[in-house]
């Protein structure tokens, strides 16, 4: 496994501390994202080199924070937000941003609430989504950045062709990922076939399958900060994660040594949750699957239960796969079993019995191909 680690050669680690990961702020940023009324007037506000405080919540909740101001009660355009930024107090936009609410409003949240701003502004902003969970905007007129708060979050949000150049970034590094992804699984299908894993070889595939899944979450982020800007992305992200997720999922309930049950799920939710560095140890991701930590992966051979293989035959529901593994227990037996063993199988039949054994056919010869591919 260490050197199957080293050889991983991953240029950049999936960010564990991304404040984006907050389900809340995520959905706020989706709120003002490039494509959206809102982003446009906020952009307009950067350009006139203006500042801003922008409140988007229910305007009789927030009322008791409004001193002063003018109410107004009319559409939201984008236009209309960067001519009241203008003026100097907060503008409150309703909370599905369609209609400004007020304008010119002095807040007055609680001071003894912390605040690590030192601006007015930004303090104001971060007290204010602090004391009532609204999304706030705060717009510096010297420094040109938007900071989002969102509760006791805070976020400063990039400018797009930044955003957008260190996505293609990752995208190049998660194209990496896939293709050393996919040599691993080739490897793993051939010895599948040949009965001959070993358990190591299916600990550097869930390593290397989790790594890309995780390197795909980081960049769906991206693109939801992107907005509009993202669809290019969006397809090739999609292009490139393909079905791994499916994979690894299959790969956990082939070799979890509790069988493809309750346990086997809550691996794969924790290997989600792992940490980065313990997801390169070896004797943490056994005992996800179940073995103990002590063991040898090198050494300890393991039987695939066939759920994988299977899946990748067409138009095979799970409702047979999963009977077809049940009723013989593991792949060496499912490519051994005739047509009359398949047959025999409630819910197979001879049409099922006979795709099943082509399919396998079909699988390893494409097995086969695959691998000279790779050398």
């Amino acid at each position: 496994m260490q050197e199957a680690q080293a050889a991983l050669g991953f240029t950049r680690t999936p960010s564990e501390d991304d404040p984006r990961r907050d389900p809340e702020l995520l959905g706020a940023l989706r709120r003002i994202a490039p494509g959206t009324d809102l982003r446009q007037g906020m952009d307009d506000i950067i350009r006139s080199r203006e500042g801003a405080l922008i409140v988007i919540g229910d305007p009789n909740e927030l009322s008791f924070l409004f001193s002063g101001g003018i109410r107004l009660d009319v559409p939201f355009t984008g236009q209309l937000l960067y001519e009241l930024a203008k003026m100097d107090g907060a503008i409150i936009v309703n909370p599905t941003r369609s209609k400004l609410a007020y304008a010119n409003v002095q807040l007055m949240p609680d001071p003894t609430i912390p605040s690590v701003e030192t601006g007015t502004r930004h303090r104001t902003a971060e007290r204010v989504a602090k004391q009532t969970g609204a999304l706030v905007i705060s717009i510096s007129q010297q420094r040109s950045t938007i900071s989002v708060y969102v509760g006791p979050t805070r976020y400063q949000l990039d400018a797009v062709p930044e955003v957008l150049a260190k996505t293609n970034q990752a995208l190049a590094t998660l194209e990496t990922y896939g293709q050393r992804l996919q040599q691993v699984l080739t490897r793993l299908t051939a010895l599948e076939f040949q009965n001959a894993v070993v358990l190591d070889d299916v600990l550097v595939v869930l390593q290397r399958a989790e790594m890309t899944t995780r390197m795909a979450a980081e960049i769906e982020r991206d693109c939801v900060e992107l907005g509009a800007e993202a669809r290019l992305i969006r397809m090739q992200l999609h292009e490139l994660v393909g079905e791994v997720p499916a994979e690894r999922a299959l790969v956990v309930r082939d070799y979890h040594a509790d069988g493809p049950g309750p346990r086997a799920e809550l691996a794969l939710e924790g290997l989600h949750a792992l940490p980065y560095r313990q997801l390169l140890e070896s004797e943490r991701l056994a005992e996800l699957l179940g073995f103990p930590r002590e063991i040898n992966p090198l050494d300890h051979s393991v039987v695939s239960r066939g759920l994988r293989i299977l899946s990748r035959i067409p138009r095979l529901p799970d409702g047979v796969i999963k009977k077809v593994v049940g009723e013989l227990g593991d792949l060496d037996s499912i490519v051994r079993a005739s047509q009359r063993d398949l047959e025999a199988i409630a819910g197979v039949g001879a049409v099922r019995a006979r795709e099943i054994r082509e399919g396998l056919r079909r699988l390893q010869e494409h097995n086969l191909v695959e691998r000279y591919l790779h050398l």
